[in-house]
């Protein structure tokens, strides 16, 4: 199949093809091109440029006129829950009487709540409920997409999620990455026990995980109240014996260890980040750990921010990522995600561009086919509605500008 699109106002976010991700000032770079075009053949980008340097009389397959129109690379979400049964908008009412993440937690709400709800319900009816969240957010933009297990809680049910995740990557035409997090939660019969769950992790559900070939990376809750250092740190050393690189909840709450001993373990990335300081920057700076913020998430729940500008300006790269899950991030708008980055961590438009693809695309191990328009890559793009210019996209923050969704070359 081959597919030219013509006559493009702006092709947005350039890149050459050795461009892993984008840190620190050069955040604020964007290269487009205006005026363009962009041939695909196959599933792949074959070529793109100016329009008066396109030969017209050299193609011969479907076009697209997108005049008036810009296209992008498809966002890269590296980090979301969007696997689980039912919603939990009761406790949404509980954070609004005041009550805390934790203190919701402590009542058998939160995730056990989540792991309650998904124990009950068969995994074909789990698989159509996320299918559907599937197709959602390709709607909006979505190209590529991490999902985590960690609804479980027990070696079953943990691995019914992962079956459901591998079933979405075999029926959708996004690019999936499947993470276990079995460390997500203690469930309530091993209170006081945690480390007797740490082990179950360890010796049982890791093992049938891997055997079952259901999981690219393994990820810990190393929080305040949920997963310490020391039990992480034999959590991740477990599953890199079975080829599991890690990707760690850190630093949400409270100022944890956890963006430490994920570099320390090379984890792809840090997620949430909302307690950072000069010591968790430094371990950053000399890392290839992606810090990926979670601004839905802190947003929903009425958190503190991370200190971005202090990050970029120490010249670390950021990806940003919708969190989507049923309890602190219900959404998987990764537009939106544009906008909460510009109007409440005060990044620039082409910093939260780059936030959500290409560097997007590094922490979720996929920036090697996505994440940018760059030859040879992979033709994950979407077509805006006619727009000002890129700017306009974190801008407009509730209005749904995003006009065609291509994915692997095809339109859908």
């Amino acid at each position: 199949m081959k597919l030219l699109i013509k006559n493009i106002k702006s092709l947005v976010n350039i890149l050459d093809e050795s461009t892993k991700y984008v840190a620190g000032n050069e955040m604020q770079k964007l290269d487009c091109i205006q005026d363009a075009y962009l041939w695909i053949e196959e599933d792949q980008i074959a070529d793109f440029g100016k329009m008066d340097k396109l030969n017209i009389n050299d193609f011969d397959g479907e076009t697209i006129d997108a005049e008036g129109r810009l296209v992008f690379p498809s966002f890269c979400d590296s980090h979301t829950h969007l696997v689980y049964a039912g919603s939990r908008e009761i406790e949404y009412s509980d954070k609004i009487r005041g009550l805390s993440y934790e203190e919701i937690a402590k009542r058998g709400g939160g995730i056990l709540n989540s792991a309650k709800l998904l124990h009950n319900t068969s995994e074909d009816s789990l698989y159509e409920q996320s299918l559907e969240r599937i197709n959602e957010i390709i709607s909006f933009g979505t190209g590529a997409v991490e999902i985590k297990s960690g609804y479980g809680l027990t070696v079953e049910d943990e691995l019914k999620m992962l079956r459901v995740i591998k079933r979405l990557k075999d029926t959708s035409p996004v690019t999936i990455k499947s993470t276990f997090l079995g460390a997500h939660a203690v469930p309530a019969e091993y209170k006081g026990k945690q480390d007797e769950y740490v082990d179950m992790v360890i010796n049982e559900m890791i093992p049938q995980v891997a055997s079952e070939d259901l999981a690219d990376y393994i990820d810990v809750f190393c929080d305040k109240g949920f997963f310490t250092v020391e039990q992480t740190d034999r959590i991740l050393m477990a599953g890199l014996k079975y080829g599991l690189r890690p990707k760690i909840h850190a630093n949400e709450l409270d100022y944890s260890g956890g963006i430490q001993v994920g570099v320390k373990y090379d984890a792809l990335s840090v997620d949430h980040l909302e307690f950072t300081g000069d010591d968790e920057i430094k371990a950053l700076k000399n890392s290839e750990t992606m810090p990926t913020l979670l601004p839905g998430a802190a947003f929903f729940l009425g958190m503190i921010d991370p200190p971005v500008r202090k990050m970029i300006d120490a010249g670390l790269p950021i990806s940003l990522a919708t969190d989507y899950n049923p309890g602190s991030s219900p959404s998987g708008n990764m537009k939106f995600i544009m906008s909460l980055g510009t109007i409440k961590l005060r990044m620039l438009p082409e910093e939260v561009i780059h936030a959500t693809t290409i560097n997007g695309a590094y922490a979720m191990g996929v920036n090697d086919e996505m994440g940018s328009i760059t030859k040879g890559k992979k033709a994950n793009v979407y077509i805006t509605k006619k727009i000002p210019g890129y700017e306009f996209m974190p801008y407009a923050y509730t209005s749904h500008l995003i006009d065609q969704v291509i994915l692997n070359g095809k339109i859908l």
